[in-house]
């Protein structure tokens, strides 16, 4: 998904927020549904912004867990573009939850995928949560 890179010599935060995604869980084979964040700080490289988009749309598209999708997606943005820093979170409602089971509405799951600067910088994964507004 990410193999078209370009060039860039920018060194700042690219975020992209609110990208919807849809899964079904790999455990009750029922949908889970929510919108992902992805921030990464280019190391003078960048991709097309509908690149991320689709990389969480083909990531979701199969049977998965949210805490294993969040990371594979980081591990690609990482693999592919070598940025000094990325951050996925995903906030996601599992119908399991509500329909299934225990049958609680309104409960959401997040998760999070922390590399390189977002990892090492508190500061800097402080700018990327409140960029996102979470």
């Amino acid at each position: 998904e990410l193999s078209t890179t370009f060039a860039e010599d920018h060194h700042e935060m690219v975020v992209m927020t609110g990208i919807p995604f849809y899964s079904l869980c790999e455990h009750h084979m029922v949908p889970y549904l929510g919108h992902a964040h992805i921030g990464y700080i280019p190391d003078g490289c960048v991709v097309g912004l509908s690149k991320l988009a689709r990389l969480v749309e083909t990531a979701s598209r199969r049977l998965t867990i949210q805490e294993r999708l969040t990371s594979e997606i980081a591990d690609a943005i990482e693999r592919a573009l070598k940025p000094s820093g990325v951050i996925v979170t995903m906030r996601a409602t599992h119908l399991c939850m509500t329909m299934r089971g225990i049958q609680k509405p309104g409960v959401d799951t997040i998760t999070s995928a922390v590399r390189g600067a977002f990892k090492e910088n508190p500061a800097t994964r402080a700018e990327f949560l409140q960029l996102v507004g979470s």
